[in-house]
């Protein structure tokens, strides 16, 4: 009996401490010369090249669904009812229409 309780004890179930997205890893293959940027630039920004890289990728999928995002709201903009954008004045009758 002493054992049974033991061993539930020592091989309980356990519980992930992870609140937030877990970083993964990954692995690149990139030419000399853009190795040899890459260190610099994160030398100059006082970072890894590892955190560079991410952060450029992480900038790059946001500007992307960024952009899809807003194409996609652009798409579903219904048109003005009684509103032709071809039958605008013209710049002359503006300024016409300030005097």
């Amino acid at each position: 009996m002493e054992t049974e309780e033991r061993l539930r004890r020592t091989f309980r179930p356990r519980i992930s401490c992870y609140t937030e997205f877990v970083l993964r890893n990954m692995t690149i293959t990139v030419t000399e010369e853009v190795a040899r940027w890459a260190r610099l630039k994160a030398a100059e920004e006082n970072t890894s090249v590892s955190k560079l890289v991410g952060r450029m990728l992480e900038h790059e999928m946001q500007q992307s669904d960024h952009y899809w995002r807003a194409y996609e709201k652009v798409k579903r903009i219904k048109p003005i009812p009684g509103f032709d954008a071809s039958k605008r004045a013209t710049r002359t009758e503006l300024y016409e229409r300030r005097r």
